[in-house]
């Protein structure tokens, strides 16, 4: 199963519960592809133009282009088949971009080409840059991961666990200890997507799903009504996927005094030049951003009109441009382009240091971010276990798939994904919005189709 599908069953079951409406829309039928494939730096590739195999190999460092051209061959068959209305690529390494692309349609129905400029919704990518940010204040002495959260938002002093019974439902039980800023780092709270035992309390709470771009209030709000609520598990005793990130976010407001959208522009977004990175869209930029899709039998359709919801599901196609624009979410929030999210993974290849040279972070907190905490595998997957924020590949042969002991990285529920390969100098964002996927194979392939061009 890919990141996304692990992250996107998560979130859809939070929101939905058993028994959820099923997908509208019409299918979509005979997608032409339109791509632009960039394989060096310098040479460019338009789609009427000579595939991207013909650059010679003296052009690309570290890479063959007539392999790399497979990468677009693939692309377009994808998109051609229906699979995909559009998706971009960004490959970099040792610095240098390798190879990029875009193919198919940001808005089929609008006629509107997919483009390297493209704006996407990354949902849960946006948990690397808030985890990044509690490294920031820790660096700065103003906490340790190592602290419970208590300390710093009053109401997760004291929390509590719901415990499954044979029969049904379920005992509220104390925690054993309080909740610590690494547990939620690690997913190791206990804290779902209200998904748990207790699911009918969180329901009745008004918290369920991932998505608040549509809420009126903001997250910290939301996370202090959290905190009365039964917990999953105790802390520290098992990897559960959901909140965290958000409530992490909390801390990082009460701890800067900042909103979280204006620490992470101040500490990472703008250092970075990440100029298409935000919670909320401009409206300048309304025309870049890519329209939702969903899987079906027939191939990928597009969700209903902006403002609306894709039946039985929670993607607001409208809400990150004229939304309440007051829910900045740390586990979901972030609008974002491929090049842009790329500065950001070379800032983490590269120890902490922006492209300017500007450190923004230490060379051994991005070490102790990006090993293995766990101690077991990640959502039950072979080979991986989980940093402070990211997921860890601890075993290449366990995982079965081509790539680096201590590569790391994540996706998001819109069937984004990222990685960087340290020992191979490489970042990879890959950006598409399609939810649920369905059976599509392309991170496996993309993934197989970069490596087998390194040389």
């Amino acid at each position: 199963m890919t990141i996304d599908a692990i992250d996107r069953a998560a979130h859809t079951r939070a929101r939905l519960g058993p028994g959820g409406a099923g997908w509208l829309g019409a299918a979509l039928a005979g997608l032409m592809l339109s791509a632009c494939v960039t394989v060096s730096e310098t040479q460019t590739v338009a789609p009427a133009a000579a595939p991207a195999s013909t650059p010679a190999a003296a052009t690309i460092r570290g890479a063959d282009p007539a392999r790399l051209s497979r990468i677009d061959e693939a692309m377009r068959a994808y998109v051609d088949a229906g699979e995909l209305a559009g998706a971009v690529l960004v490959v970099r390494r040792d610095g240098r971009e390798i190879y990029s692309g875009a193919w198919g349609w940001r808005d089929k129905e609008a006629g509107a080409a997919m483009q390297a400029d493209t704006i996407f919704r990354i949902a849960s990518q946006t948990k690397a840059l808030v985890s990044v940010g509690v490294m920031m204040l820790q660096e700065d002495g103003k906490l340790l991961i190592s602290d419970p959260v208590g300390k710093y938002l009053p109401e997760w002093s004291q929390t509590k666990v719901a415990v499954a019974k044979d029969g049904g439902g379920y005992d509220v039980v104390a925690a054993k200890r309080p909740i610590t800023v690494r547990d939620l780092l690690t997913h190791t709270a206990g804290v779902s997507y209200g998904r748990g035992p207790a699911a009918d309390a969180w329901q009745a709470a008004g918290i369920q799903g991932w998505y608040f771009a549509d809420r009126t209030e903001p997250v910290s709000a939301v996370v202090a009504r959290m905190a009365g609520l039964p917990m999953d598990a105790q802390p520290g005793e098992r990897f559960v996927y959901g909140y965290s990130t958000d409530i992490l976010g909390a801390v990082i407001e009460k701890v800067s005094g900042q909103t979280l959208a204006a620490f992470l522009d101040e500490r990472l977004i703008k250092p970075l030049g990440m100029t298409d990175t935000s919670f909320y869209l401009p409206p300048e930029k309304a025309s870049r951003f890519a329209a939702v899709y969903s899987a079906n039998p027939s191939g990928v359709r597009k969700a209903p009109s902006p403002g609306a919801l894709i039946a039985g599901s929670h993607i607001g196609q409208g809400h990150y441009l004229d939304g309440p624009r007051v829910a900045y979410s740390g586990g979901a929030g972030l609008l974002s382009t491929a090049r842009d999210y790329g500065r950001f993974l070379q800032m983490m290849l590269d120890g902490g240091v922006a492209p300017d040279g500007t450190r923004l972070l230490s060379r051994k907190t991005v070490e102790l971010m990006t090993v293995d905490h766990l101690h077991m595998p990640a959502f039950g997957r072979p080979g991986t276990g989980f940093g402070l924020g990211f997921q860890v590949t601890t075993d290449l042969g366990a995982a079965g798939a081509t790539g680096s002991e201590g590569e790391f990285g994540w996706g998001g529920a819109y069937h984004s994904t990222y990685w960087v390969d340290p020992k191979e100098g490489l970042t990879v964002a890959y950006m598409t919005q399609i939810i649920p996927a369905g059976d599509v194979n392309d991170h496996g392939k993309v993934r197989a189709l970069i490596y087998q061009a390194l040389e």
